[in-house]
């Protein structure tokens, strides 16, 4: 390659491997994220073959890391965390806590220093976001009480993460001694101070300004560029003038811009950005990763590996049920948190380059993030049996409901579009099958003569034949997830070629992904919206 900067092979080569790899991983129906990892090991030193730039990935994997911790302050809420603070404040540190012993016991077996195992054990304590969300979002539980109750817990996760990646450096600074230790937290803590009242004192108020500001002038492009430089203004700030992390000052600005009315459009406009220089990350972290450790350390890797997904999971299960809730949601946020991720590599990354751990515990924790990842979904499906085995033995309603009568229609979806639909059915005498992924769902519509519940991932095949879609007329599909939706239509268009289906879109591209699918009719908010309000202005006649 004559003309091929590193950079640009870097780039280039990461990029264009980790869609090939994360592509696949989706095919096989595993998080993307396994795919990125395994293109850095591919590109990394130590694997045959071309080899990318360790010091040019790291830079931009340090990028991907400010703009994570943007993402991550964008999404925090205070609302979610303190609606199931009494649960997952005291679990999420409880169970904090037990993993760090967890690996602190592994690491003094291995021979390690106290504070390696602190950090490692920590490093193996926190739950990915980005899997925790997907699973959620994939079972439609995110708006359920174990959703919130997990997304609430993993809040706690990581900003417990946050401030041990401020006081790590801190304590790496420290001479050893308890006193050297004592005045370098202190110094840190002073900075973060500082910092945190520089926020919420000129931050608070310039920030959304400014954003508002750029708003008002029409420009998107000049609004994603302000919310850009907000994000990498406002992390490189905190490093350069008060000497904390790229990571805690991204953390902010995120966190100080989701208090602005223009979060959501923030979030929306940055996020092709943030997934992008994300995924070169993950492809960093994978360069990073010397794949013989699996060989050389077997027995040190299974009890890795184990701490994630038996250790972290029976902990969060017993504290969950020490709170009294039903066995279901333990079992749940058990699995939610059997995985490890994002903050987990950051901490590995930083440890190593403090020298707080050896370079086989960076190994460790890689390896055990991608076996667990790995494992996730399995321990889902196991849930999944399990639950439907309690319910068949309780003479709970069947796995396969009565079919309903010909002629009925079906519903995929009763939130806040698909509630509204079937209510307006159920009062106009409609047969309605209604197909929800959550059976404890608190807004489903009371069973009747001519209303059916099934609950299940409509995407399924299996699912939608038991709502006798063979015999329906008509089919709603009304969840957001376009993707989600397609995959419904095409199956449900496979089961019944002559059945009119009718999808909620949001956008042109929606609309057009969802006819190609087999769509009859798409249904795109905005568009009605407009329709109304037109005919406010214009009335007939």
């Amino acid at each position: 390659m004559p003309h091929a900067t590193p950079l640009i092979a870097t780039l280039v080569g990461g990029i264009v491997l980790a869609f090939i790899l994360g592509a696949a991983a989706h095919r096989l129906r595993l998080p993307p994220l396994i795919g990125y990892l395994l293109a850095g090991v591919v590109i990394g030193p130590f694997t045959p073959g071309y080899v990318a730039d360790q010091h040019l990935a790291d830079q931009l994997a340090e990028l991907g890391v400010i703009l994570l911790m943007f993402g991550v302050g964008l999404h925090f809420s205070v609302r979610d965390l303190m609606a199931v603070r009494k649960v997952a404040v005291p679990g999420a540190i409880v169970q904090i806590s037990v993993a760090v012993v967890l690996g602190m016991a592994l690491a003094a077996l291995l021979g390690w220093s106290v504070m390696g195992g602190f950090v490692f054990g920590l490093a193996l304590s926190v739950a990915s976001t980005v899997v925790l969300l997907r699973a959620m979002q994939e079972r439609r539980l995110l708006d359920t009480e174990r959703g919130k109750i997990a997304v609430g817990w993993l809040i706690v996760e990581d900003l417990v993460m946050v401030f041990a990646l401020v006081l790590l450096p801190a304590v790496a600074a420290g001479d050893g001694t308890m006193g050297g230790i004592g005045t370098a937290l202190a110094s840190t803590l002073a900075k973060v101070g500082a910092f945190i009242a520089f926020m919420l004192i000129v931050g608070r108020r310039v920030i959304p300004w400014l954003l508002h500001s750029i708003a008002h002038s029409g420009s998107r492009e000049l609004f994603r560029l302000a919310v850009l430089a907000i994000a990498l203004g406002v992390a490189f700030g905190a490093a350069f003038l008060f000497g904390v992390s790229f990571a805690l000052g991204a953390f902010f600005a995120g966190m100080i811009l989701s208090e602005s009315q223009l979060s959501q459009r923030a979030a929306e406009e940055t996020l092709p950005l943030r997934d992008a220089f994300a995924v070169l990350f993950f492809v960093s972290v994978g360069m990073l990763f010397n794949p013989h450790v699996v060989v050389a350390k077997p027995l040190a890797l299974i009890a890795t590996v184990a701490i994630i997904v038996l250790g972290k999971s029976i902990a969060a299960y017993l504290i969950v049920r020490l709170f009294r809730r039903p066995h279901r949601t333990a079992l749940t946020i058990a699995a939610s948190l059997a995985q490890i991720g994002e903050f987990s590599f950051i901490l590995a990354t930083l440890g190593t380059s403090l020298e707080l751990i050896p370079g086989e515990a960076r190994d460790l924790i890689l390896a055990g993030a991608i076996f667990s990842i790995l494992v996730n979904p399995l321990l889902f499906s196991i849930i999944a049996r399990s639950e439907a085995k309690a319910d068949k033995a309780e003479g709970k309603a069947a796995p396969a409901p009565v079919p309903a009568p010909k002629g009925h229609v079906v519903l995929v979806g009763y939130g806040r579009v698909g509630s509204l639909i079937g209510e307006k059915l159920i009062e106009a005498g409609e047969r309605v099958t209604v197909i929800e992924a959550e059976d404890d769902f608190s807004g489903f519509p009371e069973v009747g003569e001519k209303v059916t519940v099934i609950a299940g991932n409509a995407a399924a095949r299996s699912v939608l034949e038991r709502a006798n879609l063979g015999d329906a007329r008509l089919l709603f599909v009304a969840i957001p997830q376009t993707f989600e939706a397609g995959q419904i239509v095409e199956q449900a268009r496979l089961i019944n070629p002559s059945l009119k289906i009718v999808a909620r879109a949001h956008s042109d591209d929606e609309e057009t992904h969802l006819m190609s699918c087999g769509a009859n009719l798409t249904i795109m908010g905005e568009r009605e919206i407009a329709r109304r309000m037109i005919e406010q202005a214009l009335p007939a006649g």
